[in-house]
């Protein structure tokens, strides 16, 4: 008796076979950015302090004041431009809304018009945005969407983006200064850790870009090295003509 394949009713919902990575409120981008300055530049600060030749005590004193420093400068700097940002998204919203409101029907031509754009009959076009602004409550969302290019429901959070920076920074800026806060003398052990964070925190990102996990963490090691290089560098000639 042979089986016959199961038929799907129209009221199930289809199956899912991917899924999406959470990259919107506002976290992703400071806390990437936050961890890969906290090693580079606390890295590189540290090196340079090395590099001049001064006691492991200055130098740690150095990466303390650096992660302090870096990671309120951090915060203060990423709720700034996210709050600046939204407020200037908060009053193209408004113009918006105040549009729909005196010239609804001239809006509802526009909306059409974009749809036709993107593909669209005209005639289908005109139903949907006809339909669409039936329901005024909503509608200048679609039109935020279509016209603005963001979701007014899933604006950027300053507060999300200042912790965020906040702690990835501090993270960051810890892994190398770790070896010297135990009585390290010697730049190597805290050069390992960088390179080591450096490399992680690449990989990591590759899990929301979908690159490769050791393209992204051998770029991000090839950059913070570089900085770092240089920052040595310059910290040993200032340190041999200062002395």
């Amino acid at each position: 008796m042979s089986s016959t394949p199961e038929v799907q009713h129209a009221s199930t919902p289809p199956e899912m076979h991917h899924d999406h990575q959470n990259v919107q409120g506002g976290w992703l981008r400071p806390a990437v950015f936050g961890a890969m300055d906290g090693l580079v530049s606390n890295f590189a600060l540290i090196a340079g302090v090395a590099g001049g030749g001064v006691s492991s005590h200055t130098v740690a004193l150095a990466g303390v004041t650096g992660l302090l420093a870096g990671a309120m400068s951090m915060a203060s700097g990423e709720y700034t431009s996210v709050r600046a940002q939204t407020e200037a998204m908060h009053a193209e919203l408004a113009i918006e809304r105040a549009e729909i409101a005196r010239r609804p029907k001239a809006e509802e031509a526009e909306l059409a018009r974009i749809y036709r754009k993107r593909g669209l009959d005209p005639q289908l076009a005109h139903e949907v945005a006809r339909q669409l602004s039936r329901d005024s409550e909503n509608v200048w969302k679609v039109h935020a969407r279509e016209e603005l290019g963001f979701d007014p429901d899933t604006l950027p959070s300053p507060w999300t983006a200042a912790y965020s920076s906040f702690l990835a920074f501090s993270v960051g800026a810890f892994i190398p200064l770790l070896p010297y806060l135990l009585g390290a003398k010697s730049l190597v052990i805290a050069m390992v850790l960088a390179g080591l964070g450096l490399f992680a925190a690449g990989a990591l990102v590759a899990r929301f870009t979908r690159r490769a996990w050791w393209y992204s963490g051998l770029r991000q090691l090839l950059i913070g090295a570089a900085a770092a290089g240089v920052t040595y560098g310059l910290g040993h000639l200032v340190g041999t003509s200062v002395g």
